[in-house]
Formats: C-alpha cells, sequence, structure tokens
C-alpha cells in the first residue's frame, strides 16, 4: 500500500495562535527573518529563550581564559554559549539541567555551535547536588545561577505550565520524576493548600482559591488541566465586582497560582536553599558567583545568604542592592521585567 503523508499544518497569516502551528518559530536556523520580527515587537519565539541580563552577568564574573566555571541551571544555553565565547578556547564549563527533555536539544545546540566534550560537560543534575559535581570537576572560578523556567517550559502545552493554554496540568521541571501538580492539589487539605499558596507566592486570595479547590475535588469534579484549574480560580474570585480591574486581578491570581503550585511540585525553596548551604565550598579562592531571581522568596533566600557569608568571612564583598536589567531590555523582553540579580565574591 501506497504510503499516505499528513499534510503539515500551514503557518496561519502572521501571527499564529497555537504552539504547532508556530513551526517557523521552533527552526531559528530556517527561518532567521521570521525569528528576528518575533524577538522586535518584544516577544519570545516558541521553542526558545532569551537569556536575561547577559552583559550585566559577564560585567561582574570577569571570565578569563583558562578558568572553570559552572552554569547550574543550563535551559537553553544561551548564558553557557557567552560564557564559552569568553573562555576563548581555554578553560572549561559545567553544566547542570533536570529537564530531559530540553537538555538533549541544547547539547545538540551547543555542539553544533562548537562546544564538544573538550570545552562543555552537560550533566543531567538538580543543582542542589552542586557538591558532588564540584567534588568531580571544580572548584570553579565562577558559577551562574538562572532560577527562571526557561521560555521553552513555559510555552509547550504539554508541559502544563501556563494557564493560557490548555494542557495537562503536571508543572514538573523533570516530568519523570515526583508527582504532577494535579496529583498534588489531590494530596493537600485546605489548610495546607492555603498556606502553600500564601507562602509561595503571597496570594491575597489563598483562602478563597484553596476553598474552591477543595470543595471541587469533594464533588468529583475533575482538576487535571490547566483550563480546569485556571476555571476554578475563576469561580473563586466570582465574588468581585465585575469592573475593569477584575481581568487583571484574576490574572495577576492566576500567575501567582501557578507559580506557587510550581514551586511546590519541584521543591524549588528546598533546592534552592541547599545550593546555597553548599555554594562557599564549590567555589574557588577569589570566585564569583551570580544568581538571577524572579521573585521575591527566592530573592530573600539569596540576599541572606550571601549577607550570612560575608558576616562569617566566607565572601568577601556581595552586592548591595539588586541589579536589575535595563528598561531597554525589558521593552525587547517582557519576561526580563522580574529578574533581580545578586552576587557575591569569595574570600582568597
Amino acid at each position: 500500500m501506497e504510503q499516505q503523508y499528513k499534510r503539515r499544518v500551514r503557518y496561519k497569516g502572521t501571527h499564529p495562535k497555537t504552539y504547532a502551528e508556530k513551526y517557523k518559530e521552533h527552526n531559528p536556523e530556517k527561518y532567521a527573518d521570521t525569528i528576528e520580527k518575533v524577538i522586535r515587537k518584544g516577544s519570545t519565539p516558541a521553542g526558545m529563550h532569551l537569556s536575561i541580563m547577559v552583559q550585566e552577568i559577564l560585567d561582574f564574573l570577569q571570565i578569563e581564559p583558562g578558568q572553570k566555571g559552572l552554569d547550574a541551571t543550563l535551559g537553553y544555553g544561551g548564558h553557557t554559549r557567552r560564557m564559552l565565547e569568553q573562555l576563548r578556547g581555554s578553560g572549561h564549563i559545567c553544566a547542570l539541567d533536570v529537564d530531559p527533555i530540553e537538555i538533549v536539544k541544547t547539547k545538540e545546540r551547543l555542539e553544533q555551535a562548537g562546544y564538544g566534550a573538550d570545552r562543555l560537560t552537560i550533566i543531567q543534575e538538580n543543582f542542589a547536588n552542586i557538591d558532588r559535581i564540584a567534588d568531580a570537576h571544580g572548584p570553579f572560578d565562577f558559577i551562574l545561577a538562572d532560577l527562571g523556567v526557561s521560555s521553552m517550559q513555559i510555552d509547550n502545552p504539554v508541559r502544563g505550565f501556563s494557564y493560557k493554554v490548555e494542557g495537562p496540568l503536571d508543572l514538573r521541571l523533570n516530568p519523570e520524576k515526583g508527582v504532577s501538580a494535579a496529583e498534588r492539589l489531590r494530596e493537600l487539605t485546605q489548610e495546607e493548600l492555603e498556606g502553600m499558596l500564601a507562602e509561595n507566592s503571597d496570594e491575597p486570595y489563598a483562602a478563597e482559591i484553596a476553598a474552591e479547590v477543595i470543595k471541587t475535588l469533594r464533588c468529583r469534579k475533575p482538576i487535571q488541566t490547566t483550563t480546569q484549574l485556571r476555571e476554578v480560580i475563576e469561580k473563586a474570585l466570582s465574588f468581585l465586582p465585575d469592573n475593569n480591574e477584575k481581568k487583571d486581578i484574576v490574572k495577576k491570581t492566576c500567575q501567582r497560582t501557578f507559580q506557587a503550585l510550581r514551586i511546590d511540585v519541584n521543591s524549588e525553596f528546598e533546592v534552592l536553599e541547599a545550593f546555597l548551604h553548599k555554594l562557599p565550598d564549590t567555589l574557588a579562592p577569589n570566585g564569583r558567583v551570580a544568581v538571577l531571581t524572579f521573585h521575591s522568596g527566592e530573592d530573600r533566600m539569596v540576599k541572606k545568604a550571601f549577607k550570612q557569608g560575608k558576616k562569617q568571612g566566607v565572601f568577601r564583598e556581595i552586592s548591595e542592592e539588586v541589579i536589575r536589567p535595563s528598561a531597554e531590555e525589558c521593552r525587547q523582553n517582557g519576561r526580563a521585567r522580574s529578574t533581580k540579580m545578586r552576587w557575591a565574591v569569595k574570600n582568597s
């Protein structure tokens, strides 16, 4: 029987809506003009991630040829590639990521750019375990940790990170381990869920959302998709007056609720705490570390750890104030707006 080929979904108009339709954006080398247009209008192309505060990071790290470095959160590999360029063919970088899906794509992308095993070691590992990595490959002259979720994960409906599109309510950085957000909701009591929303994202409507989630589950109604959770949140806020502010409040509440669940499902605060505790011993004398955070909980933890390290004499210098992306970068990349950078330099 003659094989039947399914016709590819065509690129619909100038602004295709679904992830699958954006096949041009998934092929940046083939459709460079399309990618440039998407970025120029302030959007992130599907399947890509725009690295944040690259120049500020490089200015601080002061990378020199021959040094050893660690990118604790590889992601799309943009920061890693720019740091490799600074080594000018001499030195080595280790890069970590827990995501088994994206790490394969990024490794292939960097290999095609000329960065093989002689210059770059990519390891699927949680950055909470940097002590193990440092024992094998360190100590490191410079370390970068970008704590943000990559755009590739947010934009892909299958990963379930966004309330904006229909997908399974998953939210795991490594979908091969742990429980999904949908399973986690079924495990929590109303009191635990309320506390989690308040602690992880400072959600002002934590009580109302927790009550509506538990009520929905007790009525045996499913909360298994991103859309179903969004509808529960909208119902929980139905008491708000219908005015121009309500739409924005619902949007921000959805963002905070998904953030809180993601932090819980991936144990992000516990992972960051372990990383910060082990960090000083993984740095070489005079080693430099930069950390990008994206919400207040993370920033408070990094600020506290760096201050404590300086007080104990571990760090000789730390950033006294956060460094933020420029207005121009925020204009070009809306996902940069909440970024805060802190840094520290180890004693000699």
